[in-house]
């Protein structure tokens, strides 16, 4: 190459690939600080698109298990207020048994009777109480059809549902409303009754409890998908961080050799002038 002193080449081709270096650079820097391989969208528009949409439904899922966890929730506070019920009606039945026996006197009958009473009183107040979040839960007065939405999507194949009102723990609806152990007699009734009851609560239970365990599996398989939908965005939008240090490195490199290099080529001109000299 023939030396000039009006243009500088070797300098302008220099400073070129210098530029491109540094751009280089910058972008691993900008890369590394962000934690992103994409920064913005010119650094790959098909990849942040999909990786975008990949977090929409990331996010959608882990809704969706809060969703399903609420729904555990309602449900186990359900069956703790049926689980006292059942175990009111095994003490009301134990009372049953012992003031049927002629072992009892009317006098032993009667203090039996009085825990007897406060039993189904308490029974009955248990079921008049439970309630999540206002919506009554075993007296047969909630809101009817509740649904929990546990997918990312619409449709029923992502709600699952139960039907509140349908479990009615209250004394009136159990049959054991107006019962008494006064006598011996009476006390043989209220047998038949308690056991009616105790059936009719276990049944609400393993409604609830059928219920429950589909919601825990539920959450088990979004959480699974919420995992492997983060895993899929991450390896389109996060940045390599080995990778990446490496190429900065690189770079770096690369500028310090060009920067040297371009000190020697704005010298040319010099060397020109001193051959005219």
């Amino acid at each position: 190459m023939g030396l000039r002193i009006a243009t500088n080449i070797a300098s302008e081709s220099v400073q070129q690939n210098l530029k491109k270096v540094s751009n280089s650079a910058d972008q691993s820097l900008s890369k590394l600080s962000s934690g992103k391989r994409i920064v913005k969208s010119a650094d790959d528009a098909a990849g942040l698109a999909i990786a975008k949409n990949l977090e929409a439904q990331t996010r959608g899922l882990r809704q969706a298990a809060r969703n399903a966890n609420n729904g555990i929730s309602l449900v186990q506070t359900a069956e703790g207020g049926l689980n006292e019920s059942t175990q009111i009606m095994t003490r009301l039945r134990e009372l049953t048994i012992q003031a049927s026996s002629d072992t009892v006197g009317e006098t032993e009958r009667g203090f039996l009777n009085k825990e007897y009473q406060q039993l189904l009183s308490e029974a009955d107040r248990i079921a008049q109480s439970t309630t999540f979040n206002g919506t009554f839960l075993i007296n047969g007065e909630g809101q009817g059809e509740m649904e929990f939405q546990v997918g990312a999507y619409g449709g029923d194949m992502n709600r699952i549902s139960f039907d509140s009102s349908e479990t009615n723990a209250s004394i009136d609806n159990l049959g054991v409303s107006g019962t008494t152990i006064e006598t011996k007699d009476d006390a043989r009734s209220a047998i038949e009754n308690i056991d009616g009851a105790i059936e009719k609560v276990n049944g609400y239970r393993a409604t609830l409890g059928s219920v429950q365990s589909r919601l825990q599996s539920t959450v088990s398989n979004l959480e699974i998908q919420a995992v492997n939908q983060e895993a899929a965005r991450s390896t389109i939008e996060d940045v390599d961080v080995a990778y990446e240090s490496s190429k900065l490195a690189a770079n770096n490199i690369v500028k310090q050799a060009g920067i040297s290099t371009l000190s020697q080529a704005n010298g040319i001109p010099n060397s020109a002038l001193r051959l005219l000299g």
